[in-house]
């Protein structure tokens, strides 16, 4: 039987997807989430949305660090940066989601291209470097607003020339952190994203991939007494070395899980396709090229410290086996956004439908048998 799934993703790539890949897609992105944004505010969109979308089961759901998820497909930090789909995340069939990044200044975009398509290489380019309407203004705008999922809080350094060292941008970040500690946002969560590649106005010498840099910043966020479980957004651009060095760090503080990862940022990825790649300007890469690497990082992390820190996976999930490798790599949490442009939005339900398969396929009762076992 052709199911609902297949007919939907039918439908968005036989006619949706062509007619939104005809156009910029920094303004499909922005009129999506507008548009994202008025569903979530009505019953009668919230329930068509959620007749389409919607998937359950049990098997699925986890309590970690005492927040219950429905499924463990959440919406990755880059998308909502404008706090416009917090309403929609449980209709669309999402676990949770991320709101940010936010900086404690907000800031326009970088210039020129902010967003570009490789279609054949299934990625994207992104150049938008913390694009976001500042921590006080977002705070504002999500505070009292009810949640139909966990939401956490990406917060990130400020990307302006303003900040001359290690110490403004630690201040920075600490800055934004208290504005949403002093606000009445009900947020779950934070990530913090040390890792993003496309700063364009931050010093070359301040870096929290260094050991002794990471370690100041999580000392003073120690400091504020957050009560919110923090999770660290790390790169995929290191060597295991490095990540290993961060993550021994991370232990010494009160993290409780890490994200692999970030963009990447190598052009000789081998899964891009080399006219694409070589046709983009400044910026870094979502999608496939992003997997490998953060399946590795997932094993390692979960190898030496699985038992210490929680992992969630994000890059190059678009389709229920790249989840599922994650979850048996050790992600108890997975994010995405390539794969919902790429594939359209069913493929959230898709994915969760596909981990309850595989699950069953290999005698698990639940996500939680899964998680670590190997691949």
């Amino acid at each position: 039987m052709f199911g609902k799934n297949n007919v939907l993703k039918a439908f968005y790539k036989g006619l949706i997807r062509p007619m939104l890949f005809s156009f910029d897609p920094l303004i499909v992105h922005e009129k999506f989430a507008e548009l994202g944004g008025f569903f979530g505010r009505h019953k009668l969109t919230k329930s068509f949305l959620k007749s389409l979308f919607h998937y359950k089961n049990p098997s699925l759901g986890q309590n970690l660090f005492g927040i219950d998820f429905e499924n463990p497909v959440g919406l990755a930090a880059g998308f909502d940066y404008d706090g416009n789909l917090t309403g929609v995340l449980a209709e669309m069939g999402f676990g949770f989601g991320t709101v940010g990044t936010i900086t404690n200044m907000a800031y326009e975009g970088n210039p020129g291209v902010q967003l570009k398509r490789l279609i054949k290489s299934r990625s994207i380019l992104v150049n938008k470097g913390f694009k976001n309407i500042g921590a006080h203004a977002m705070a504002q705008k999500l505070s009292g607003v009810r949640f139909g999922r966990p939401i956490g809080i990406s917060i990130g350094r400020t990307n302006t020339s303003l900040l001359k060292s290690e110490k403004d941008s630690i201040s920075d970040i600490l800055s934004a952190f208290r504005v949403f500690e002093e606000a009445a946002v009900n947020h779950s969560y934070y990530e913090l994203n040390i890792s993003c590649p496309n700063l364009i106005h931050a010093d070359d010498n301040v870096s929290f991939y260094k050991q002794k840099s990471l370690e100041n910043l999580l000392r003073n966020i120690d400091e504020l007494k957050i009560k919110r479980p923090i999770f660290v957004k790390m790169p995929i651009s290191e060597d295991d070395k490095t990540v290993l060095d961060l993550l021994y760090v991370i232990l010494r503080y009160d993290v409780k899980a890490v994200i692999f990862g970030n963009l990447q940022r190598d052009r000789g990825n081998e899964t891009f396709v080399r006219e694409e790649v070589e046709a983009c300007g400044r910026g870094n890469f979502s999608g496939i090229p992003c997997r490998e690497r953060s399946n590795e990082l997932i094993s390692l992390a979960f190898r030496h410290f699985g038992k210490n820190l929680k992992i969630v996976g994000c890059g190059g999930i678009l389709s229920p086996y790249d989840a599922y490798e994650k979850i048996r790599r050790g992600a108890s949490l997975l994010q995405m956004i390539t794969g919902m442009i790429f594939e359209g939005p069913q493929v959230i339900s898709t994915v969760n439908k596909g981990i309850v398969e595989h699950l069953k396929k290999d005698g698990f009762k639940s996500i939680q048998e899964a998680i670590g076992v190997g691949f």
